[in-house]
Formats: C-alpha cells, structure tokens, sequence
C-alpha cells in the first residue's frame, strides 16, 4: 500500500531515530501513564528520543475527555480517567496497545492531521497481515466490514472496530495513543459503549475474531509487532530498537 505524502509526519533532518520499546507481562495503568508523561516531558525537554511504548494492560476501562456517564454500563474492571481525547474505551490483555510519544514541533503541529497520520499508520500494519481497514467521517479509530453480520438499517455492511485511537498532546509533544485488538476477549467490551458508538450494525472485533469468521488468517502480537515497525517508517521516519524493558521509560 503506497502511503500518500499527505499523511506523512517525517521529523525534520538530523533528528534521532524514535525508539521502539516493548513490555512483557501486563502493565498497571496507573504506572504506565506516569512513565508515559515522563518520558514526554523529557523529550519536550530536549533530553530523551521521540518513542514508541508496547504494551499489555491488566483489563481496565478508560474513560476520555468526551467520555458520557450514560456510556458506562456495567463496570466490571477498573476505571481510569485518562486525559486523552475520546470516550470509554477498554483495554486488556490480548490487546496491543502503542503509546507513541512523538514532538510534533520536529513534525507538522496539526492534530488532524496527526490522527490521519495515526490512523493510516494501523491501516497499512493491518494491509500487510491481510485485514483491510478504514476509517470513517465521525468515527475515530479503524473500521473493518463484516458481511457476515446483519446489516444496517440501510443495507450498508455492518462494521466492526477493531483498532481505538485516542492522543494528547503538551507542548507539542503526544502521548497516549492506539489500541488494536489482537486476540483480547470481546466479552469484556460489553461494561461499556465502546467510544460512544451503541448503533446494532457497529460492534467491536479483533483479529482472532476474524480469523475465526474466516476472514483472514490470525497473526500473534509478535507478528504485528513486526508489521508496526516495518510500515512506520513510511508515515513517521527511522525507527530503532530501544530498551525492551518498561522501566526504559522512567
């Protein structure tokens, strides 16, 4: 897939590669958003590398800065105010979460843009291990068809999100980020209304869960892990590998 130069957010020349860190085992909120903001300050400070955090989270619900009292139905995990843009979202093991900490001031200071950027960034990862992904007017995040469900009062193809977006951004620089849903258990998005979207046709899937309705085969998270370094480079610039280990970032 050829990523149009629109989208693009290469860094200015002679910046630093972003770093890749990666996190075994679950990691509690509560810590990762401190190392998560830390770590922002010390790039907006000048002292630490752009960076791309992964991740698993214990299951937990976040609710955003449009987030709707009404959306919280049954709260069986965790709840975290998180800071970022959106509403309720969940997350949890099986998901793979990306905080990405990029300083836009190297970039374009254009959060639509940047979303955009974000958005095509999972849709081309997505492309490479054979789901095809969109996005749509109105609804952030990444979207699949699923003509196996019941469709739309409009006989439109019902559709499923299979990837949350959700940024902030001081001084320029983000945090937070992207949540796509590799093999995560489903049932667990049932507390909430995910991002605010209740409509029967709109649901929420996975790529475990498209397998499984054969649609594509299921790569694990260390195959889209691979798919994730290999097509950011096209959007965002270098990439190198940085600490494995979560404490990197404090």
């Amino acid at each position: 897939m050829i990523v149009r130069r629109s989208v693009q957010f290469m860094p200015t020349a002679g910046s630093a590669p972003v770093q890749w860190c990666a996190s075994d085992g679950l990691v509690p909120y509560e810590a990762a958003l401190a190392a998560m903001e830390r770590r922002a300050e010390a790039i907006s400070q000048g002292t630490a590398a752009e960076c791309l955090w992964a991740l698993q989270h214990p299951a937990l619900y976040t609710a955003g800065t449009s987030a709707r009292a009404e959306d919280l139905l049954n709260p069986e995990f965790p709840v975290h105010v998180a800071g970022r843009g959106g509403q309720y979202t969940y997350h949890g093991p099986g998901q793979r979460v990306v905080y990405v900490m990029l300083d836009l001031n190297r970039r374009r200071r254009d959060l639509r843009a940047f979303v955009c950027a974000l958005e095509t960034w999972v849709i081309v990862a997505l492309a490479q291990c054979g789901v095809f992904g969109e996005t749509r007017s109105g609804r952030v995040g990444v979207w699949v068809q699923r003509p196996d469900k019941p469709a739309a009062p409009d006989g439109s193809p019902a559709e499923d999100k299979i990837a949350a977006i959700g940024i902030r951004v001081r001084r320029w620089v983000s945090f937070h980020g992207l949540a796509v849903n590799i093999v995560p258990n489903l049932t667990h998005y049932r507390g909430i209304v995910p991002c605010g979207i209740n409509e029967q046709h709109f649901g929420v899937t996975s790529l475990d869960d498209l397998a499984r309705a054969g649609a594509t085969a299921a790569p694990g998270m260390a195959e889209f892990d691979i798919a994730l370094q290999q097509t950011f480079v096209t959007i965002f610039g270098p990439l190198e590998q940085g600490n494995t280990a979560g404490q990197a970032l404090v």
